[in-house]
């Protein structure tokens, strides 16, 4: 139960984006690291080893590429146009938008990747999908604005269908595990667009460095209201996670005693991508079904696995962090010694 939140209401940062990855914490993930798609795009993202896509749920690129992926449950097993499962994954989709053509305007590439069913069978899904550029005015000068980000979803047939955020400045926007548009908002996509409003406003007010502001989100992405219920079996405790922005491990005896038996072989290395990047993935195409059957992981405990802050200033220079929260044998990692930290700027921000 991942969630993202975006905002655009601090001065100095033309977008904020904060997340947490929800996952069975010992499922085989990279740390962030540079790696080349097959299109020639260099991409910064972890990366899911479980599946031979090796995608990814959060990425961003020196062009600005921006993909953030949260899953979408679908519940109607009768519904064949919305599977539940599917041989498509969702990472190849964020696979797939990081490798599009910087120079074609965002509309164009959304179009491209929902025209034909491109967005079906996949799984239920919806995407965070931008090209981070500084608008210009009427003027052709830079203006205090960015090109819109679309939300784009399993449940998108055409470019009609699809949300466009970001545009406004002084907003906050959150998604989870459901659609975007759902209307019944979640409580942890409420309450995390209020924390990060309140944590936004914090900073300006005393006039935080990028360090502390980053510091302080993560605070919002600690924030936990999860209903206790130790006697609650997982499938059953899915169903609340609904309620809080961060998860603790969660799991039945059997997850218990899988993660008690990772963490008995002592500390743990990460998981790390040793082949080029994307194989499955070729040049101008959409995603395709994996060779391999889906592979499901359900090994170990559940709960927030990465927490990731990026912030973008209005010169186009990129801070990006990922902290890690377990390590690869489900050890706990205390609170910023798992943390990597990036720089770059984009390129073609003020083309």
């Amino acid at each position: 139960m991942c969630i993202v939140l975006l905002t655009t209401a601090h001065p100095e940062y033309a977008l904020i984006v904060v997340d947490n990855r929800d996952e069975f914490i010992l499922r085989p993930t990279s740390r962030p690291h540079w790696w080349t798609h097959p299109s020639g795009a260099a991409v910064l993202s972890a990366r899911d080893l479980q599946r031979e896509e090796k995608g990814t749920w959060l990425g961003v690129t020196k062009t600005g590429h921006l993909a953030v992926l949260t899953n979408y449950r679908e519940t109607d097993l009768g519904d064949a146009t919305h599977p539940i499962h599917a041989a498509r994954s969702r990472g190849g989709m964020t696979n797939h938008w990081l490798g599009s053509d910087p120079a074609e305007p965002a509309p164009a590439s959304v179009a491209d990747l929902v025209k034909d069913g491109g967005v079906k069978g996949v799984g239920g899904f919806s995407m965070v999908a931008g090209k981070l550029k500084r608008k210009r005015g009427e003027d052709e000068k830079p203006a205090r604005a960015l090109e819109g980000i679309a939300i784009v979803s399993n449940r998108c047939d055409q470019l009609e269908d699809v949300p466009w955020i970001a545009e406004t400045r002084g907003e906050v926007y959150g998604l989870s595990n459901t659609v975007y548009n759902d209307p019944k908002p979640w409580p942890k996509v409420e309450l995390g667009k209020k924390l990060v409003k309140e944590a936004v406003q914090e900073a300006v007010d005393k006039n935080l460095d990028e360090a502390a502001l980053a510091e302080r989100l993560f605070s919002v992405l600690d924030t936990d209201t999860l209903p206790k219920h130790p006697d609650m079996s997982l499938a059953d405790y899915i169903k609340e996670l609904k309620q809080s922005i961060f998860v603790p491990a969660i799991g039945d005896e059997s997850h218990r005693k899988a993660m008690a038996d990772a963490v008995a072989r002592g500390p743990g290395h990460f998981a790390t991508d040793d082949q080029k990047a994307a194989e499955s993935l070729q040049l101008g195409e959409r995603p395709d079904p994996p060779t391999k059957p889906n592979l499901g992981f359900e090994v170990g405990l559940y709960g927030t696995q990465r927490q990731t802050v990026i912030m973008v200033d209005w010169d186009g220079n990129v801070s990006y962090r990922e902290r890690a929260l377990w390590d690869g044998n489900g050890n706990p990692i205390e609170r910023g010694k798992g943390d990597e930290v990036f720089r770059f700027k984009i390129e073609g921000w003020e083309s």
